[in-house]
């Protein structure tokens, strides 16, 4: 496992530097995105982010769900809403509210002093005040080898690795993507860490597309709608 990621690490210092220097000013036209949830290829729920620009302020409001059943009893069940606020493209607040599986979760992050203050329901804090938040919209994520997670606060350390170009198709729409591989920075064995995802953007307009990762079955996000 070292050895690749030396590898990809090398691989990731070969991005397009378009792509390494992206920010949150690139998507400050954007209205709206929405994502469709898939487990094990079955649409179980929707994610949208909705984009205001007032101002230098730019507000990104996000909602969520799904619910995964069989035979009737509730295995998943996943709601979440969230705020994020940037300022000439920089966070200054974010807030998230979360129900997993009956279970609150939280996480409030505000700019003092040129610090990151996080109240979260898995981790109280101080970050860097460029960390971003792994609400995944933002191509400006690669850069980082640490995120916020937007559900609890907590921060998750993250080898970031680039497995190419390829040509997917999304909903019958066809796309030229950037692949990327993310993996928590720590000993805990593949199947224990908190990411292990794949992220795919296109490589025009550096949307979010598509992702996934497997746990007890193949979840996806797939792009239906961009405003």
């Amino acid at each position: 496992m070292k050895r690749l990621f030396s590898i990809t690490t090398i691989i990731f210092f070969l991005i397009p530097i378009s792509y390494v220097f992206s920010h949150v000013e690139h998507y400050k036209n954007l209205k709206f995105l929405k994502y469709g949830l898939y487990f094990n290829d079955k649409l179980i729920g929707h994610h949208s982010f909705e984009f205001n620009k007032k101002g230098d302020l730019l507000y990104v409001r996000g909602k969520g769900n799904f619910v995964v059943n069989k035979l009737g009893v509730s295995l998943f069940d996943f709601k979440t809403e969230s705020e994020e606020v940037y300022k000439k493209g920089k966070l200054v607040m974010f807030s998230s509210k979360t129900t997993q599986n009956q279970k609150e979760k939280f996480c409030n992050i505000k700019l003092e002093n040129n610090k990151l203050i996080i109240e979260g329901s898995s981790y109280n804090g101080i970050a860097e005040r460029n960390l971003p938040v792994g609400t995944w919209w933002n191509h400006e994520i690669i850069k980082f080898s640490k995120q916020i997670s937007p559900i609890s606060g907590r921060l998750l350390p993250q080898k970031v690795n680039f497995l190419g170009k390829k040509d997917i198709t999304i909903n019958q729409e066809p796309f030229e993507s950037i692949h990327f591989y993310f993996l928590s920075d720590d000993e805990r064995p593949n199947d224990k860490k908190k990411l292990n995802i794949n992220i795919w953007y296109d490589q025009k307009s550096l949307l979010w597309i598509k992702s996934s990762y497997e746990k007890f079955g193949l979840w996806e996000y797939r792009l239906l709608e961009v405003k």
